[in-house]
């Protein structure tokens, strides 16, 4: 039954969206938000969970060459571990720093970690990005994201 990697992954991921999708429909509900915290949160869920299904019930039958390409070799596994590292640690300060502190201070370090070496630019996108979602979400939206350290 389970003889591609495609079932085995959306089987998985199926597993992991069910979860996820359960969990988001366990967030608490804001009276005065004219959109809920759980509405983003219940749609990836969904997407997800429908997009296992696909994958679970795709007919592309893998090649050689396609299984060549998914092994990863040792120096990559570093980088990846890293790049998990960061986001780990972006999810851990997250409520306490602040949206806006948090994710200029991950985008910046994970470009720059990934080999990306135009300053300027980093420092720019990674400023200007988080301002511009923090003000979308909170002021167009309505919806709250964490201040953090930041008087607004």
């Amino acid at each position: 039954m389970l003889a591609s990697i495609n079932r085995k992954l959306g089987l998985l991921i199926f597993i992991v969206a069910a979860v996820y999708l359960y969990l988001s429909f366990q967030l608490p509900n804001y009276e005065y938000a004219p959109i809920d915290a759980d509405v983003i949160p219940k749609g990836l869920g969904i997407l997800l969970l429908v997009l296992s299904v696909f994958l679970f019930f795709s007919r592309v039958v893998e090649t050689d060459a396609e299984k060549a390409k998914r092994n990863i070799p040792k120096k990559e596994l570093g980088v990846i571990a890293a790049v998990f590292a960061m986001i780990f640690l972006y999810i851990l300060l997250f409520e306490t720093i602040g949206f806006i502190i948090t994710t200029s201070l991950f985008i910046f370090f994970c470009s720059w970690f990934l080999g990306y070496r135009a300053w300027k630019t980093n420092i720019m996108v990674s400023l200007l990005f988080p301002i511009v979602m923090y003000a979308i979400f909170v002021y167009a939206l309505g919806i709250v994201l964490p201040r953090g350290i930041l008087p607004f």
